[in-house]
């Protein structure tokens, strides 16, 4: 399975569509809070990817026949561990703990750590440019998210430290493997892998699932099949199409929607600081 290093250019089709996924996830804040049982992120986890891969491994099954080899199965493993056993809990954690958008925050350090990770796993010495534009972004999401009076739990900040450390390193192990056969089949196969660890970790350390309305019942679809199975799908095709740099750049998009989504939902107010930062993070995303 071979190295893409550098990346490739890619028209603006491909940017446009892959950036419909961290649009996706950063709807994930509103959905958890406000639909979804709370204090449950191994629940909301395992219901993440429990449905989703199910569908996309049928439809894989069914449509082409396809099952991933002994080889295949160790590299998704490995895959399903940074992409979604560590970085979904890990997130969900974070924001359960960290009102305010103190979470998403931590997103701006993406980039910056897929330029670091790379040049630690390739070998090659990161430009200049993407270390400036990952710095600028990371200024210009802080300023979107980090209010003032924001919660600082202890807890919350090393989950989100490390949720994007895992999704950090699901990006630089992605591109380090041929693209599968069939792209939806092994997303599923991910998903799948992660729900055999995380549907029977929920139920051991956060005991029976409690009741569901029909709200958190249309919650857990939409964050299953939608924000994460058609998000990862998307997100995985874009992540091999375009140069190193630009999906995590793509992915701050994710916050930036969670904080529109808090000001047009939730009635949360959008300060002249935050508004700079809006701008910051888009300039930031376009340079990159």
């Amino acid at each position: 399975m071979k190295i893409n290093a550098s990346g490739r250019s890619a028209g603006l089709g491909v940017p446009a569509v892959t950036a419909l996924a961290p649009i996706a996830w950063g709807t994930t804040y509103v959905t958890v809070t406000e639909l979804l049982p709370p204090d449950r992120p191994l629940l909301v986890a395992a219901l993440r990817v429990a449905p989703a891969g199910i569908v996309l491994a049928l439809h894989g099954v069914l449509r082409h026949r396809w099952w991933p080899s002994a080889r295949e199965l160790r590299v998704l493993s490995g895959l399903s561990l940074a992409n979604f056993v560590l970085f979904l809990p890990l997130l969900i954690v974070a924001v359960y703990r960290l009102p305010g958008g103190v979470a998403a925050a931590a997103g701006g350090l993406q980039p910056l750590l897929v330029v670091l990770l790379t040049a630690v796993v390739v070998g090659t010495r990161p430009r200049s440019a993407d270390l400036a534009v990952g710095v600028v972004a990371a200024l210009g999401v802080g300023l979107v998210v980090v209010r003032p009076g924001a919660g600082i739990d202890p807890v919350g900040v090393v989950a989100a430290a490390g949720a994007n450390l895992a999704f950090a390193a699901g990006v630089v192990a992605t591109r380090q493997v041929a693209a599968p056969a069939h792209r939806l089949a092994a997303t599923g196969w991910q998903l799948v892998l992660a729900a055999v660890v995380l549907v029977p970790l929920a139920l051991v350390v956060e005991g029976t699932p409690p009741s569901f309305d029909g709200a958190a019942l249309a919650g857990g679809a939409y964050l299953s099949l939608l924000a994460t199975g058609g998000a990862f799908v998307v997100w995985f095709r874009g992540i091999g199409r375009l140069p190193v740099a630009a999906p995590p750049l793509l992915g701050l998009l994710a916050p930036l929607t969670g904080a529109a989504l808090g000001w047009a939902l939730l009635g949360e107010d959008l300060s002249l600081v935050q508004l700079l930062g809006i701008a910051i993070t888009v300039a930031a995303v376009a340079r990159g």
